[in-house]
């Protein structure tokens, strides 16, 4: 996830939505996390961690060019599919920060959920942080669930649950978020998977 004060300040998401950028499914963005574990453990191929890295930063640069400062602008790219959030003064600006960011390269389509309004104030963004750190903490402890699957950004005390999952992991993990103290409310933006998807995309288990 790349970060974009006052439009380069801090970068999240997210939704269950039904877009008119979107089809066939609930999608999903998040940030990249290129450690040499973590490309082990994602789920999506390491050719799309490299593009949503690349999608990211160059964001920064696409939005300053058209709204400069004027607003807080929130991008996070997973498996090329981009989420907008944040605030921007008026409506032509949500639109124009989607248009830049569509542009990029390797962008396959975009869920723009850019609020009209004043930037969000750092008292509120740093209660963000910490709902966040709190998910993410829970995630880890449901031990049904592979915590490295998830992508949790926190929007206004919103938090937005993002990842390639199956059914069961979508619902567990937003029961596991919804119980998390401060949380107001969960948004899924999933790619839902079946079982059988899932078990093909994994490393194969090693050998004894």
């Amino acid at each position: 996830m790349t970060s974009i004060p006052s439009i380069r300040r801090s970068v999240l998401i997210g939704a269950l939505i039904a877009s008119s950028a979107l089809s066939g499914c609930a999608l999903l963005v998040g940030g990249v996390a290129l450690g040499s574990a973590m490309v082990v453990t994602d789920r999506r191929t390491s050719g799309a961690q490299v593009d949503d890295q690349a999608i990211e930063l160059k964001s920064v640069n696409r939005i300053g060019e058209v709204i400069g400062d004027r607003g807080h602008v929130n991008v996070t790219s997973f498996n090329r599919l981009v989420l907008l959030s944040g605030e921007v003064p008026t409506e032509a600006d949500k639109a124009s920060v989607e248009a830049a960011v569509s542009r990029i390269e390797n962008v396959r389509n975009i869920v723009n959920e850019l609020a009209i309004g004043a930037p969000s104030s750092l008292g509120t963004r740093s209660n963000d942080t910490l709902l966040t750190s709190k998910v993410k903490a829970s995630l880890i402890d449901a031990k049904d669930l592979q915590a490295n699957a998830f992508k949790v950004v926190t929007e206004r005390g919103t938090v937005f649950l993002m990842g390639r999952v199956t059914e069961r992991e979508a619902n567990r993990a937003s029961d596991v978020a919804r119980g998390v103290g401060g949380v107001q409310r969960v948004v899924r933006v999933f790619e839902v998977v079946s079982e059988s998807e899932l078990a093909g995309t994994q490393p194969a288990a090693p050998k004894p």
